[in-house]
């Protein structure tokens, strides 16, 4: 009876400490895969936005404008999951803290993602007829996209413990 309570008590405490240093990915190997779902999807985005841009300054109408600004931002929208997904599927580090660190960084995309959503249902809300009100009110839609996708931004070399910052610096995908 003794050895039972002194075992269950073992486990209790290891519950609660966070015993199991060998679950979860090593911290290398662990930045390795976020970088690479991060890598195309920044760069997604960043094409995205000089679409945007240009498309912006070549439609013709409001209502073409609207079209091509929805597309792309479903692609944004899109994009952002996929790489959710993807730091989702690299497991949780093996440092201090790691399923934290691995929750926060899928929190961070879900963040992207829904700003991206947020906007592209304004924007696809927005009535066309005028002009001037249109563009005024997409360029609202940007700005907030802008103050959202900021908030939910995370720096990989700042985030974690000394090992996994190092993993951050040192994996090539990361650079």
């Amino acid at each position: 009876m003794r050895a039972a309570r002194l075992f269950a008590a073992a486990v209790l405490l290891c519950v609660v400490a966070g015993c199991g240093g060998a679950d979860g990915v090593e911290p290398t190997q662990w930045a390795k895969s976020v970088c690479t779902a991060l890598a195309p999807w920044r760069a997604e985005i960043a094409d995205l936005t000089v679409k945007a841009q240009q498309q912006l300054e070549g439609a013709k109408t409001p209502a073409q404008a609207k079209t091509n600004i929805v597309d792309l931002l479903v692609g944004a929208e899109s994009a952002s999951e996929k790489a959710r997904a993807g730091v989702d599927g690299a497991g949780v580090p093996r440092v201090a803290d790691g399923k934290k660190i691995a929750e926060q960084f899928t929190a961070s995309l879900s963040k992207a993602r829904d700003a991206y959503g947020n906007a592209k249902r304004t924007v696809s809300g927005l009535p066309t007829a005028d002009a001037k009100t249109f563009y005024a009110a997409v360029g609202s839609a940007f700005a907030t996209l802008k103050d959202e996708y900021e908030r939910s931004a995370i720096d990989p070399a700042r985030v974690g413990p000394a090992d996994l910052q190092h993993a951050f610096d040192g994996a090539a995908e990361c650079r």
